[in-house]
């Protein structure tokens, strides 16, 4: 009659610890890494019923218990990594429109610094010609006055030298007025530009850091910590376990 080698408890939770950590330890290569879980839950699963189902392991009610909650945790914990990914084309189209966005406040910065300053630029020469314009006019009437030796005749042009002096200093008043308008409206435009940069590129960084997180698998370390309970669960019970189990 052949000697039939039955199993001990410990050689039973020894296989069943070896393949909680083979799980536990397992990385999933691509993302979406919710592709992966199913199949894993249901190795895992597989790996702790054939634990249970072995006649020579007499499972009680807190490991019963322990492992419903472990199993719980998990699903839990996978749902929320499956979330977690399904927002991952939510985010990606954020970060494009967002990304547009910039490329519109700097298109629409450029644009008006170019309209601002081809405006100055049309009224600084428009200004000018005219202050050209009354100096040569000043120091032509400079010299009819001086030409002129009637008392009234000199006197209109003395008259007209004073008009054309009050014009100059008005018009050159303009200028410096209309200098320093285009200034502050450049200024506006541009703290207005760098405040709205400065949103985007904040935006854009959190958003960068959303996508980062959600292409690293998110479920590993609650995979890592319900393989870790499950295991303790095994060795725990194998403790409760009397060593001449497996002789009755």
């Amino acid at each position: 009659m052949e000697d039939i080698t039955e199993v001990t408890p410990q050689e039973v939770a020894e296989k069943a610890l070896n393949g909680i950590s083979k799980l536990g330890t397992q990385i999933f290569a691509l993302s979406p890494f919710s592709q992966y879980f199913d199949d894993w839950l249901v190795s895992l699963r597989q790996v702790v019923l054939e634990f249970e189902s072995n006649p020579v392991m007499k499972v009680d009610e807190q490991f019963q218990k322990e492992r419903m909650q472990a199993f719980l945790d998990i699903e839990a914990a996978l749902a929320e990594s499956r979330l977690q990914e399904s927002n991952l084309t939510a985010e990606a189209k954020a970060l494009a429109e967002n990304n547009h966005l910039i490329v519109e406040a700097d298109q629409e910065y450029a644009e008006k610094t170019r309209e601002n300053s081809n405006k100055r630029n049309a009224e600084v020469q428009r200004l000018s010609n005219k202050i050209r314009q009354l100096e040569d006019d000043l120091s032509v009437q400079q010299e009819i006055k001086i030409g002129f030796f009637k008392f009234n005749e000199k006197k209109r042009a003395q008259q007209k030298l004073n008009q054309l002096t009050n014009d100059l200093s008005a018009s050159r008043n303009e200028l410096e007025v209309t200098l320093a308008s285009f200034t502050a409206e450049q200024e506006k435009l541009h703290d207005t530009y760098q405040k709205r940069k400065q949103e985007l590129s904040e935006n854009s960084d959190r958003l960068h850091k959303e996508l980062e997180k959600l292409e690293t698998d998110t479920s590993i370390e609650a995979r890592q910590t319900v393989c870790n309970t499950l295991a303790n669960a095994v060795k725990t019970l194998l403790q409760r376990t009397p060593a001449n189990q497996s002789s009755e």
